[in-house]
């Protein structure tokens, strides 16, 4: 069993919290715990089926012939790569006339692998954005450890070298971005009352090259309790329109046009809805009934306009989508002159194209597509305003390697690029669709792959997410693939409410005093495997990170008879303390504000680490974060552990140093954590498989 906490208590009072030293990220104390606690799991679990596990798993993800996701800017098409031998990665480059064939020739840039060596630092790529037009200078973004806050250094990529004396940003949540080669239109959350409570910008500023940033003028500023202010540069207009956004929650916002003073002008939009315009015409996606008129229209409707006519005064929109029940707009972007929307119907991938002229707005679609799985498609140009029409196209699902195509709008079909290798043996499972009912009586789609026929006795592995709108399918995946999958379990990924499945309409349901419901739709499912069955309560075995995390620890306070044992990564648990931890204050909107008594009415319900008490049938839990991630407060898994270890239960905890909010920064730590975890899990079920996965 793990060490046991310093004491026994527990919590008499929403804000009775005897574990609050845990909070302390670096605290000696808390870090001598986290140790005490890591030694105990990997003894429990580690053993040569771990290990075996581990090194095959990693083997698979560093494999030389998966696909390199490339974007393009000014002419070429860069990727970051990592393997076995480059486990930070190369940032590179190559022609698409290059990487069509079967082994592109690449230009390496920057060796993160090198670099870290030489600074000393444990870099984690996150990103670069190259300047507009001449493509001769980036600005690379590296984070320590994987955490959400980078550094940004100005980048010679004709000498493929830093350029001193250069733009150089100090570690933070910045977002820089070019205005001109001597001008970064900055947000950043660096100095005294730049950052919102969230922890990210609060003002844009106007730095010039060769400046001090702490002198580079504000010219933009949002509210201390707003989430997050940033500004980019509209670069089709004529003369320069600068765009500033104040995101004052998660799913509401404002914008401003103006210039390099500030802004001059209000999109005329509401604060929920999502507008983006691009060569002219404006396209304004709804999330909540807009009435303009006589007209109102609905949630998660997309509507068509002139800018100039809109800027004008003008509201005549040409309706580009209207929403059904199981009918679901997933998001849309501008290409080439060309609007993409990616559609679910009833979880089926349409991507209808629209051309705007002033004639009106001629529809087509991306053909040639499969219609089930996971279908993304999206703009091979990195800069919007370069974009010529060209899209990539990726397919997959839970026993399929991911396909890449590509293709554009007035084409028939796609041409291959890219097939990824298989990373398990998938001969012989099947992959089926189902639904359960949940307590409202809302049907719950879910997707189910492995063996077929129902033993009622099948070790179950069961995901779910429920949040933000994001939507959650079923694809594939190289860890439940061989930790599970090959071994003979049985996958299953539900699509409960909270998440964008089915539009606007599914996360509101989830939402707030919802998010209950979408806990309920989770334990529904794992109910009806056992009504078909397919399984039984004991072999089914529950994760999810994040959102996906109090998910989990929801399954085990509220519905802990329905689960065999569950792993809890990188969580949010506590929901009196959230908004205070790190970004939590950002997601007010999704979860309620635990200061204001009514919303803590609802919140306490599903605040597991409140919930949480002795003398329940609790299955094992396995609660796992990174010490580094910036984003969730490591406090919540490592208070929850704590707390139910005081109350007697079988509950394991494991945090590696970096990672960020994520299972690691590279191949090596990503198997490493996915293979613990599924090591736990097998064992907890009474399910331990000799053979690691083919």
């Amino acid at each position: 069993m793990p060490p046991e906490p310093d004491a026994r208590p527990t919590l008499a009072a929403p804000d009775d919290d005897p574990y609050l030293w845990l909070e302390e990220i670096d605290g000696a104390r808390a870090l001598a715990w986290v140790e005490a606690q890591n030694a105990a799991t990997l003894e429990a679990f580690a053993d040569g089926r771990y290990a075996a596990d581990r090194d095959g798993l990693k083997a698979a993800l560093d494999r030389p012939d998966k696909i390199p996701g490339v974007t393009r800017r000014g002419g070429w098409l860069y990727n970051l790569w990592q393997d076995a031998e480059h486990p930070r990665g190369l940032w590179r480059r190559t022609t698409l006339a290059s990487y069509r064939g079967p082994d592109p020739d690449w230009e390496v840039l920057l060796d993160l692998d090198a670099l870290a060596r030489e600074e000393g630092a444990d870099w984690v790529w996150s990103g670069a954005v190259s300047l507009p037009e001449a493509h001769d200078r980036a600005l690379v973004q590296l984070s320590r450890g994987g955490g959400d806050a980078t550094v940004a250094r100005e980048f010679d990529l004709a000498g493929r070298a830093f350029v001193p004396d250069g733009f150089a940003l100090p570690e933070g949540k910045h977002i820089p971005v070019w205005l001109d080669r001597d001008t970064l239109l900055l947000a950043s959350p660096l100095g005294d009352g730049m950052a919102t409570r969230s922890g990210y910008a609060r003002t844009v500023r106007l730095w010039r090259r060769g400046s001090d940033l702490r002198e580079a003028p504000v010219i933009f500023s949002a509210s201390e309790d707003s989430m997050v202010a940033y500004g980019y540069p509209d670069r089709g207009a004529v003369p320069e329109r600068l765009v500033f956004v104040e995101r004052t929650g998660f799913f509401d916002g404002t914008i401003d046009l103006g210039d390099r003073t500030g802004p001059r002008a209000r999109l005329d939009v509401p604060t929920d809805a999502d507008a983006h315009w691009h060569r002219g015409f404006l396209a304004i996606r709804t999330r909540s009934p807009w009435s303009v008129g006589a007209e109102t229209y609905p949630p998660d409707s997309v509507l068509g306009i002139g800018l100039d006519a809109f800027l004008a005064g003008g509201r005549t929109f040409a309706v580009l989508f209207t929403p059904g029940p199981r009918r679901a707009l997933q998001g849309f972007f501008w290409t080439g002159g060309q609007l993409v929307l990616s559609v679910l119907d009833d979880l089926k991938a349409r991507f209808p194209v629209f051309t705007p002229s002033e004639a009106g707005w001629a529809e087509g679609r991306v053909r040639g597509l499969p219609e089930l799985g996971v279908v993304s498609v999206w703009s091979l140009d990195g800069d919007e305003d370069e974009s010529n029409g060209d899209l990539l196209a990726a397919a997959n699902d839970p026993v399929t390697p991911s396909t890449l195509l590509m293709t554009r709008a007035d084409l028939p079909a796609p041409t291959l690029l890219k097939q990824a290798p298989a990373l398990f043996e998938a001969e012989g499972l099947a992959v089926t669709r189902h639904e359960a009912v949940s307590s409202d009586g809302e049907r719950i789609p879910y997707v189910q792959a492995g063996p077929p026929g129902e033993t009622g006795a099948a070790p179950v592995h069961l995901s779910g997410y429920g949040g933000f709108q994001v939507t959650n399918l079923a694809g594939y995946s190289a860890v439940l693939g061989r930790l599970w999958l090959a071994k003979g379990g049985t996958r299953v990924v539900a699509s409960i409410r909270g998440g964008g499945e089915f539009g606007t309409r599914w996360h509101e349901a989830g939402r707030r005093e919802g998010k209950a419901l979408t806990h309920d739709d989770f334990a529904a499912v794992a109910a009806d495997l056992v009504r078909r069955g397919v399984t039984r309560p004991g072999r089914i075995a529950a994760e999810g990170g994040s959102n996906g995390g109090l998910l989990i620890a929801n399954m085990l306070t509220r519905y802990p008879e329905r689960f065999g044992a569950l792993f809890c990564t990188v969580p949010l648990i506590d929901m009196r303390r959230y908004p205070r931890l790190l970004a939590g204050a950002s997601w007010v909107a999704e979860y309620g504000d635990p200061e204001n008594p009514d919303d803590w009415a609802f919140l306490q319900r599903i605040s597991a680490y409140h919930a949480a008490e002795a003398g329940r049938p609790y299955p094992p839990i396995l609660i796992a974060t990174t010490r580094r991630d910036d984003r969730v407060h490591p406090g919540h898994a490592r208070k929850m552990a704590a707390k139910l270890q005081g109350l007697g239960y079988d509950a394991r905890f494991y945090e590696p140093e970096a990672g960020g909010h994520s299972h690691g920064k590279n191949s090596a730590e990503t198997a490493a954590f996915a293979a613990l975890g599924a090591a736990f899990l097998r064992r907890s079920i009474g399910w331990e498989p000799e053979v690691a996965g083919a």
